[in-house]
């Protein structure tokens, strides 16, 4: 084969008149239940010495830590964060004389059963210097939601192009590109931030026996685009 026709069988970045090409962007947004949900517990203590603020947060901690691993499976993972003991200084005279010790630990746990969350938060709350964040709900990575976005989003796609290649007078005839804009939004959620989250604090509450939390857990929404290129017959012009 000479290279003047290795050249004219070589496929063509852009469309011809006997083989032109559409290009096309399909979309997807779904709207689907969460499937788990976040709180962060910050424990907190206070003493005059070092020791006692430190043995006071440790029982604490042991407490909260005790309290979430007795619900058992509904809660998937339970991570402990940053922890601090920090001496507050006397605000008068020239020497720096320790007021008093601060300790504080941070906790998040993860629960996949939300009637179980909102037994567990009040709980939570009714515990001495104890403070309940979240709670954050969001879906799994390995959520199904994730490729049904991506399956119509491309369904999408065919659709628009064939609707385009109709208007002609011709018909789709294959494939040729296919690009995912990784344009999923519905990622496991830090703390602190927004993006379909609902945020709510809680603080040591005085009643003994606190009736549970209703929960409404908030939607998520999942979204995906693809591009898509194909080519089709010459159109009927």
């Amino acid at each position: 084969m000479t290279q003047d026709a290795a050249h004219d069988t070589a496929p063509q970045p852009y469309g011809t008149p006997e083989v032109p090409r559409v290009a096309v962007r399909g979309e997807a947004r779904l709207e689907v239940d969460p499937e788990i949900a976040r709180i962060g517990i910050t424990i907190s203590a206070r003493g005059t010495d070092r020791r006692t603020a430190l043995d006071d947060l440790t029982r604490r901690n042991t407490e909260v830590l005790d309290l979430i691993k007795s619900y058992g499976d509904p809660v998937e993972k339970l991570e402990t964060g940053t922890f601090s003991i920090t001496p507050e200084l006397t605000r008068h005279g020239r020497a720096e004389r320790i007021r008093a010790y601060h300790g504080r630990v941070h906790i998040t746990a993860e629960l996949n059963d939300f009637t179980a969350l909102g037994e567990l938060t009040t709980r939570l709350a009714d515990l001495d210097l104890t403070q309940v964040d979240g709670p954050w709900w969001a879906l799994r990575p390995t959520s199904p939601a994730h490729g049904e976005a991506r399956r119509q989003a491309v369904l999408e796609a065919v659709q628009r192009a064939r609707e385009y290649a109709e208007a002609l007078g011709a018909r789709l005839a294959a494939l040729v590109e296919l690009a995912d804009l990784g344009a999923e939004n519905a990622a496991p959620f830090p703390p602190g931030q927004g993006g379909g989250m609902r945020t709510m604090a809680f603080s040591a509450a005085e009643d003994a026996g606190a009736p549970p939390l209703d929960l409404e857990p908030q939607r998520q929404t999942v979204h995906a685009q693809v591009n898509a290129r194909f080519t089709m017959t010459p159109p009927q012009l």
